[in-house]
């Protein structure tokens, strides 16, 4: 009997490569991955990452993820974070460390030109994460998809990269998200143990990839990414952009548009302030700890992209934490306070949710910090199983390929029912109380845009 036809899935986040493999009905039969070089973050505004780590970390994820699986892995699928930039030789290799996507010493059209200033080499391939490693299966230069290019000029509208510079020239081509970028090459096939021959379909970013695996594909539809960042995305019939609150819209490759944000906020907060400790033991305590005395925006660098857009941003607290259990309870509310505020902004530029909220992330598997953002939203919240990023990246590989289109392969692979976490309803009033204030504090600084 021949092998079972499976798709695998890379996820190229800030820390780690995350793989996931995935057959035809969703089913996961296995995950692996491998850590990443640590971004370098030596002044307020500057994020950098050495992107000579992200081919190793991809062969070994994938190496282990593919060990013992039995079926033939027949596409693959890369996803990365969304504006994260580098430049790279006539080779593939690196040319110095990639931009991540958090640094904010450049607009959008001009990333690759701040990596220009400082090459060091023969820079002939302006790339996302992504592009570097599908050069890297398939041994070509490749095409980009209009996901990854949508935070570095390109409009999926016109069809067409919107500014020029210094860059202009080594940008690749642009197809939709799914479309064949090549095949796994003979290097690549030897390194990671994908299959010589093997499909590479376009991917989409992290942000898109988690949001095709928690079923939030179609108008009406969204979710919350919460990672390392905090993004809130959704589908809709009609494009809708707001720069001043930092909204965007991607494009499905099915047609319709796939509305949100991308905050700077998020785990990665948690992360710079409790990295010792364990969050176990904290989201327990401050489940029993109840709402927190204290406000906060949490940011672990300078600068917030939405629900609003302000490059000096800087962590904001009303007062001072009684201790280290209140400290931590306040960033979570603090992180459903910024996804509240960017719900709302989207309602109020005609973004609708229809049906139930969807929530993906490695954050989402906290009860705690889940109840805390339906009781702050005021709506159950459903967690759809293997709602992350290598696993939407399964799916996008599995389109054209196990599936005839993205949404095909959707409706066959994803969870679109999952486990409900219901609001507290005994802590609704004070957390209500606490997202007014959270909102004066924003109006006082300055950071909104628009009246309350």
């Amino acid at each position: 009997m021949a092998p079972s036809p499976l798709v695998a899935g890379v996820d190229i986040a800030t820390a780690e490569v995350r793989v996931a493999v995935a057959a035809g009905d969703g089913r996961v039969l296995a995950r692996a991955a491998a850590p990443l070089a640590a971004p370098h973050r030596p002044a307020p505004g500057v994020s950098k990452q050495d992107a000579g780590s992200w081919w190793p970390a991809v062969t070994r994820a994938l190496g282990r993820a593919l060990a013992g699986i039995d079926g033939q892995v027949v596409a693959v699928a890369v996803s990365a974070t969304s504006g994260t930039v580098v430049l790279a030789d006539r080779h593939g290799e690196p040319v110095g460390p990639a931009l991540l996507y958090d640094d904010s010493r450049a607009p959008a059209p001009e990333r690759w030109d701040k990596l220009l200033e400082g090459a060091a080499g023969d820079a002939v391939h302006a790339w996302h994460a992504s592009d570097l490693v599908v050069a890297r299966l398939t041994g070509t230069s490749p095409p980009t998809d209009w996901s990854h290019a949508l935070k570095t000029g390109y409009d999926p509208g016109a069809g067409r990269w919107c500014e020029a510079g210094a860059a202009a020239p080594l940008r690749p081509e642009v197809l939709p998200p799914t479309s064949a970028a090549g095949a796994v090459g003979h290097e690549a096939a030897a390194a990671t143990g994908l299959p010589r021959g093997c499909q590479v379909r376009l991917g989409m970013t992290d942000a898109c990839a988690a949001q095709i695996a928690a079923g939030a594909d179609r108008p009406g539809r969204f979710v919350s990414v919460v990672g390392t960042t905090l993004a809130v995305k959704g589908a809709s019939e009609d494009r809708i952009d707001d720069p001043a609150s930092g909204v965007y819209s991607h494009r499905h490759p099915d047609g319709w548009w796939l509305p949100g944000g991308a905050s700077n906020t998020g785990g990665g907060s948690l992360a710079a302030r409790f990295a010792k400790e364990g969050l176990a033991a904290l989201d327990r305590q401050a489940g029993g700890h109840g709402p927190a005395g204290v406000v906060c925006y949490p940011l672990a660098g300078t600068g917030e992209r939405f629900p609003f857009v302000a490059r000096d941003a800087e962590e904001l607290w009303t007062a001072p934490a009684a201790h280290r259990v209140e400290e931590y309870r306040a960033l979570l509310e603090g992180v459903a306070f910024v996804e509240r505020l960017g719900y709302e902004r989207l309602g109020r530029l005609g973004a609708s949710r229809q049906g139930p909220l969807r929530s993906a992330g490695a954050g989402s598997r906290s009860d705690v910090w889940t109840a805390i953002r339906a009781t702050v939203l005021g709506v159950p919240i459903t967690r759809p199983a293997s709602a992350d990023t290598a696993f939407g990246a399964c799916v996008l590989a599995a389109a054209g390929t196990l599936h005839d289109s993205l949404a095909a392969a959707t409706d066959a692979m994803v969870d679109h029912a999952g486990a409900e976490v219901e609001p507290v309803a005994e802590e609704r009033d004070r957390l209500e109380e606490s997202y007014r204030r959270f909102l004066d504090a924003l109006h006082g600084r300055g950071w909104l845009p628009w009246p309350d």
